[in-house]
């Protein structure tokens, strides 16, 4: 770093850097997808010129596979990325959305979906509110049946579904 750095120009820096990096993160996933793709034969030995972790180029590749160039967010890093690669794509969507909104970090990011997640024991932090509803069991029945369906735990079918709805009629009223 050069002598006599203001403060602002060291913080731009940083940015500038934090950006290169999350890029880079990017483009190795990218590279190692596109070489399996074309290059099954040698594809080991560019690995190795690469001079990263297997594991580590695996796990970029696999983030990078779940995550057409379309669909990646911009203003959120690789690494919020890999922390919603496993869920399905549409609740992938609405943890970004909701990242984005209350400019998460990746910790944060984790710890919101691992209270959605968690049947209790949560660290009030964590939770906005905790409300208990009266319902009849045929909903309840009817909503456990519509969770099934939709791959997801009921708990984050009513989250998903409940944002869903608010979302639609918000944006109606803008």
């Amino acid at each position: 770093m050069p002598t006599g750095l203001s403060f602002e120009d060291w913080e731009k820096a940083g940015r500038q850097i934090s950006g290169l990096v999350n890029a880079s993160t990017w483009w190795l996933g990218d590279w190692l997808v596109y070489g399996k793709e074309h290059y099954t034969d040698r594809y080991q030995r560019g690995i190795k010129s690469a001079g990263l972790q297997y594991q580590t180029l695996r796990n970029y590749a696999w983030v990078s596979r779940r995550f057409e160039f379309h669909r990646r967010r911009s203003a959120l890093s690789f690494q919020h990325h890999a922390e919603v690669a496993s869920l399905p794509v549409p609740e992938q969507e609405i943890w970004f959305d909701r990242a984005e909104r209350n400019n998460w970090t990746t910790k944060q990011l984790r710890n919101a979906i691992g209270a959605a997640r968690s049947d209790g024991g949560h660290d009030e932090r964590q939770v906005e509110a905790k409300r208990q509803l009266s319902v009849p069991h045929s909903h309840v029945r009817c909503w456990h049946q519509a969770a099934q369906q939709a791959g997801s735990e009921l708990e984050q079918w009513m989250l998903t579904t409940l944002d869903n709805a608010a979302e639609r009629i918000l944006a109606e009223l803008e």
